[in-house]
């Protein structure tokens, strides 16, 4: 039995991690508790030396040392200040009139509108709450099908999830060891890409069942003409140049992603105020949000941060590594693999469990196979907002449930749900067929061929110096921060003091 606890400890320690989490465990004391129960059972077997506990401290000051993740409560905080300062319902009002003589209209405007909100609040739920509350009422209204309007809204609101500034996209650059701002570049064409496909599902649907998106009456549509026009002005200018304030001067180059959050916070509340929508009441609830959804990931990226301690002590990033990457068909059968088990982990578990506990695990195998981190970090976005979709357990599809008049049903919600989830898989592969997409705004690093170099070095007195070690047999891959984190904690702890 001891023989086999010690051959068998990584895959025992991650079905273990996996089992508390599907008995409805908290994720950051899953985390935790199997770091420490197996760290224990580790020293007591001779695999780690008793002082592996002594390097957790140096861990968990290292995750509040993290200034990347300070852009998490800067950017909630952004877009819950505009979520109810009210600028959702503008916007939707305004796009609203604006497409309200076509077919469609009104889905076109939620898509659009979504798309506004991600690039500005970075926050699934707010998004989706917003729009159901105030557009689903009007859809069903003028008679739009019930199960189209529920999946136009809770898929729209997902955006959040892949369009810059997401969270997800922070957590995956601070996990990847990558820039948050290369990610967020990465990330800006297939956002957008992606809501292009949400319009030309819509525009089929207008063409080949009209009756379920019919376009607003003349009486519905009060604003025309100039009037609407500079309603729209007004209504749009705002956004937009907020829009540029956080995500411009982080792609110039002016501002990094931390101080864009800043800059948006500050933003959301001139915005707010400037709308005589600020008010005591309203900061309050917008920071007690922020320092609970804040906390949350702290808590589990220092349970993370507990598990991947002995899980990489006892050689769990090897086992897995072996695992992937001899998968047949090379990187291609790699990332069907792994796709596939994200897609279906997405059932169960939303994007920050997955980005803590999976993304840790497949980052190495996918950079020793030689594919471009952002990228890969990219991909997995677009994969993990399924994870938001899914019935029976998508979180969009419950924001959406509580705020859902009582004509539309549970049943109607997943089913609109379908189609859009049909949508973000076929996203997920033309990322895949189209690298382009994401790489083509990101900065080529520059490649050396070490076996061009030329090194001169003047004589000496005193015999010639030696060829410098490891210019003649290069390493094949450079290992990532955290990689070499871990390595240079645990190494010595595998072994007993004598």
């Amino acid at each position: 039995m001891t023989e086999f606890l010690i051959n068998n400890m990584a895959p025992i320690i991650f079905a273990s991690m996996v089992m508390f989490l599907l008995v409805g465990f908290p994720v950051a004391f899953a985390l935790a508790a199997n770091g420490v129960f197996f760290g224990i059972i580790g020293i007591e077997l001779g695999l780690l030396g008793p002082q592996l506990f002594q390097a957790l401290p140096d861990r968990i000051f290292g995750v509040m040392a993290n200034d990347t993740l300070l852009a998490i409560p800067f950017f909630t905080f952004m877009g819950l200040i505009l979520e109810r300062s009210g600028m959702a319902e503008d916007l939707l009002d305004t796009i609203g009139q604006l497409f309200g003589p076509l077919r469609g209209g009104l889905a076109f405007a939620v898509i659009f509108v979504g798309a506004l909100l991600a690039a500005t609040t970075g926050v699934v739920a707010a998004s989706v709450i917003s729009m159901g509350l105030i557009s689903l009422p009007i859809m069903l209204r003028y008679g739009y099908d019930k199960r189209l309007a529920s999946g136009v809204i809770a898929a729209s609101g997902t955006l959040a999830q892949i369009i810059p500034p997401s969270l997800v996209l922070i957590i995956m650059a601070d996990q990847l060891g990558k820039s948050v701002g290369d990610m967020y570049a990465g990330a800006f064409i297939p956002g957008f890409v992606l809501t292009g496909l949400y319009v030309f599902y819509i525009v089929l649907v207008a063409v080949f069942k009209p009756e379920w998106v019919p376009a607003l009456p003349l009486e519905a549509r009060s604003l025309r003409g100039v009037k609407l026009l500079l309603r729209v002005l007004t209504t749009l200018v705002p956004p937009l140049f907020l829009i540029f304030l956080v995500l411009g001067t982080i792609f110039l180059g002016i501002a990094t992603p931390t101080e864009g959050g800043a800059m948006g916070a500050t933003g959301a509340l001139v915005m707010a105020l400037a709308r005589k929508r600020l008010s005591w009441k309203l900061l309050k609830q917008a920071m007690e949000s922020t320092a609970k959804l804040t906390t949350f990931v702290v808590f589990i990226l220092v349970g993370a941060r507990v598990f991947s301690l002995t899980f990489y002590g006892v050689d769990g990033h090897k086992w897995v590594e072996h695992l992937l990457s001899d998968l047949p068909g090379g990187q291609l059968g790699f990332l069907i693999v792994v796709n596939v088990l994200v897609f279906f982990l997405a059932f169960f578990l939303d994007f920050f469990e997955l980005s803590f506990i999976v993304i840790p695990l497949l980052g190495p195998v996918a950079d020793k196979l030689g594919i471009d981190l952002i990228w890969f970090g990219v991909l997995l976005g677009v994969n993990m907002q399924t994870s938001f979709m899914h019935p029976p357990f998508g979180f969009a599809l419950f924001y959406l449930r509580s705020v859902a008049p009582p004509a539309i049903k549970t049943t109607d919600i997943y089913w609109g749900a379908i189609p859009f989830v049909g949508i973000q898989i076929v996203m997920i592969a033309l990322v895949i067929a189209f690298p382009q997409m994401v790489t083509i705004g990101l900065d080529k690093e520059m490649k050396v061929d070490l076996d061009n170099v030329q090194i001169e070095m003047q004589g000496s007195d005193y015999g010639s110096p030696a060829f410098p070690a490891g210019l003649d047999n290069p390493p094949e891959s450079s290992p990532s921060a955290e990689d070499a984190m871990n390595k240079a904690i645990v190494t010595p702890l595998k072994e007993p003091p004598k």
